[in-house]
């Protein structure tokens, strides 16, 4: 008997299943409800926001907790263009994301006769910003790019992936079967290049570690290998918890700081895992020994090793002696095979049974500075590097207090999270910073926090933004409420948009259009069924970390409002 309503739709949402999805962020609309019909059958679960950047956003958050590709589906027409905000930034961050729409059916493409929702070349535009976007034209072919895009997830940097049904694909009769998974398909190792990485880190006497997001599933090798190697880890904001931030050989993802550039100069060997040392991370800054971003210090002997599954990000930024285009949980694994083989790096100065070197000899080579001492020092200059009294430290600091050392923040590109959060709190896993620093969007914070929450019920989610960035997602708080999560909300609000005020002084511009009228925020938690909560400045302290305690034992969201200043 044939199955009722074995359309396009079907194909997909199959397909989907069979690669272990159980969760889509998206609203619904008139033309892709075949995709939204099979969504039960199959046990999928359907998360909808208040707005497809939202949804977008919500699913990355739900892909930093879960692991999983976040998986999107929009209607065609605006509901794919709201998205594209959030998909560029999964593209900027190098994180999974499908995306599936319908489209125009197929002869109508760029007809322009005025549809419902009709858009020139919606595939077309998306292919310039995404990974890929395909415009499939059999229902066969729908599923077997949602197969390609996840064994692309696997295989390589991940990005967003747009997927486009025809309408009259989605609709009609699907005849095929769904899709076996294809299989992972990472680059090989090369033998030399794992010779040639052992060579050098096997005498390395001042080494450090810079692990970026390209490092975040490859926690266990990057601290095997920083205390095989004795060497500090630094990592940028993406790569924040791959070394637990109370480990004595973190840095922390402080990369910016001038003491931890400083640092990477001087190293003799500079280990760079999964990072493209980005000017959103660095603020102007370089890592290790150049004069000028791309441009070595001439004479400089310091050998910089650089691996990344993207070949194209091996020269970004930063030349490399050794070069790695590889998975970096397997290259480390590679490398310290090779190193235990030969007998491991050298030994560190307080290990080593040799004597010290008179005063009229120079100190052996092969003998490694303590890198915890190396550490602390690092630690130690860090008072000059930056604030950690500034509001969103303290912030960020209470939250934790409130909320225990596993908490999840999800933050925004808000002063009080890339001044605060970013570098306040000591994570312990790679999940506990929910951020984007590179794209930088305003109104990542609430949506990202509630698709973390719907990942992983268990773990106290806290989302912590700025006023400024709180308006731009506001009614997700909504969504929350409807999903029953007890989330905190804390809304730190000092008055609009405070760090382009600052700037618009430096450039001696008299400020305007950034001292902005906010609403009660407590109220309109309030409002939208959850529970409000007003703290001033002074009361933080005494207020903030109960304040957070109660809010995740609810089962509705608390919007904590801290008034600056107050």
């Amino acid at each position: 008997m044939t199955e009722p309503f074995r359309n396009g739709g079907r194909a997909v949402v199959a397909t989907l299943a069979a690669h272990g999805v159980d969760t889509i962020f998206g609203i619904p609309g008139t033309h892709n409800l075949e995709f939204y019909r099979h969504l039960p059958e199959f046990g999928i679960r359907a998360i909808t926001p208040r707005h497809e950047q939202g949804a977008g956003y919500g699913a990355d958050g739900y892909h930093l907790l879960s692991g999983r590709p976040g998986v999107v589906i929009t209607t065609s027409g605006p509901g794919l263009t709201n998205v594209i905000t959030a998909a560029a930034t999964a593209y900027a961050e190098s994180r999974p994301m499908l995306i599936l729409s319908p489209g125009v059916p197929t002869g109508l493409e760029r007809a322009d006769i005025g549809m419902l929702h009709e858009t020139k070349d919606s595939s077309g535009a998306l292919t310039h910003l995404l990974v890929s976007s395909q415009r499939t034209r059999t229902a066969e072919g729908a599923a077997q790019a949602v197969a390609e895009a996840f064994a692309l997830f696997a295989s390589s940097r991940p990005g967003p992936v747009h997927i486009e049904v025809p309408l009259n694909v989605l609709e009609g009769a699907w005849n095929g079967s769904v899709p076996i998974p294809l299989p992972r398909r990472r680059p090989g190792l090369d033998d030399r290049v794992i010779a040639q990485a052992a060579a050098a880190v096997r005498e390395a006497r001042r080494p450090l570690i810079v692990a970026g997001g390209g490092a975040r599933a490859a926690g266990a090798e990057v601290r095997d290998f920083a205390e095989l190697l004795d060497s500090p880890v630094a990592t940028t904001a993406n790569g924040k918890g791959i070394l637990p931030e109370d480990h004595p050989l973190s840095l922390g993802a402080n990369v910016r700081f001038p003491s931890v550039q400083a640092e990477s100069a001087a190293a003799d060997v500079l280990i760079v895992l999964g990072s493209e040392l980005a000017d959103s991370d660095l603020w102007g800054g370089l890592i290790g020994d150049q004069s000028a971003v791309g441009v070595r210090t001439a004479g400089s002997a310091q050998t910089v090793i650089r691996c990344d599954i993207d070949p194209d990000q091996l020269g970004k930024n930063l030349g490399g002696d050794i070069l790695a285009c590889a998975d970096v949980s397997e290259f480390l694994a590679a490398l310290m095979a090779a190193l235990r083989t030969t007998g491991g790096p050298a030994a560190s100065a307080g290990e080593s049974d040799s004597a010290p070197a008179s005063a009229d000899e120079p100190e052996s080579a092969s003998v490694r500075e303590d890198g915890a001492a190396r550490t602390s020092a690092i630690r130690d200059a860090w008072r000059q590097d930056f604030d950690f009294e500034s509001i969103g430290s303290r912030v960020t600091r209470l939250v934790t207090q409130g909320a225990g050392d596993d908490v999840v923040i999800a933050g925004d590109s808000s002063q009080v999270t890339y001044d605060g959060t970013v570098h306040a709190l000591d994570a312990r896993t790679p999940d506990q910073l929910l951020y984007m620093p590179g794209f930088a969007t305003l109104g990542y914070g609430i949506p990202a926090a509630i698709g973390a929450k719907v990942a992983a019920a268990s773990r106290p989610v806290v989302c912590v933004l700025g006023d400024g960035a709180a308006m731009f997602s506001i009614q997700e708080i909504m969504t929350a409420t409807e999903l029953g999560l007890g989330i905190p909300f804390v809304i730190v609000d000092n008055g609009g948009y405070a760090e382009i005020e600052a700037q618009m002084v430096d450039r001696d511009i008299e400020p305007f259009a950034v001292r902005l009228d906010r609403p009660d925020f407590a109220a309109l938690g309030e409002s939208m069924g959850g529970v409000g909560v007003r703290i001033g400045e002074a009361e933080l302290a005494q207020r903030l970390p109960g304040a957070v305690a109660e809010a995740l034992g609810r089962s509705v969201p608390t919007v904590i409002h801290v008034m600056v200043g107050a």
